[in-house]
């Protein structure tokens, strides 16, 4: 499938599950940019990330923005191409994973570390 039309599906995904959210959690997440990409670029990967990655949140979590400790401002990025192998070219498993890789990268910009996430059923 074309990146274009994985990108719409993913979009649709993102934005059917914020709908979903209870209303403290929508405000926060309607203000954390999703971005999609393909794939992770060569600087993800030069830090050392690994090419079949599906998601990944970068900058501050929800509450540590006001410390200054990062600089970067707090983004998802789901990562199109990886997520459709994953759900092995099925449009039903591809949106599936979009929303639960979407969720997860929420949870880590709320705060959550990995087993509080796995508590939740989003890992």
């Amino acid at each position: 499938m074309k990146q274009a039309r994985l990108a719409s599906l993913a979009s649709e995904t993102v934005a059917a599950t914020q709908r979903r959210l209870p209303r403290e959690i929508l405000e926060l997440a309607r203000a954390v940019p999703v971005h999609l990409q393909a794939r992770p670029d060569a600087d993800l990967l030069a830090e050392g990330l690994e090419p079949d990655l599906l998601g990944l949140f970068t900058g501050s979590s929800y509450g540590a923005e006001a410390s200054g400790g990062d600089p970067m401002p707090p983004q998802i990025h789901l990562f199109t191409a990886n997520i459709w192998d994953y759900a092995e070219r099925d449009e039903a498993a591809f949106r599936s994973e979009v929303r639960l890789t979407y969720l997860h990268e929420l949870g880590h910009y709320l705060g959550w570390d990995e087993d509080q996430i796995a508590e939740r059923g989003l890992d």
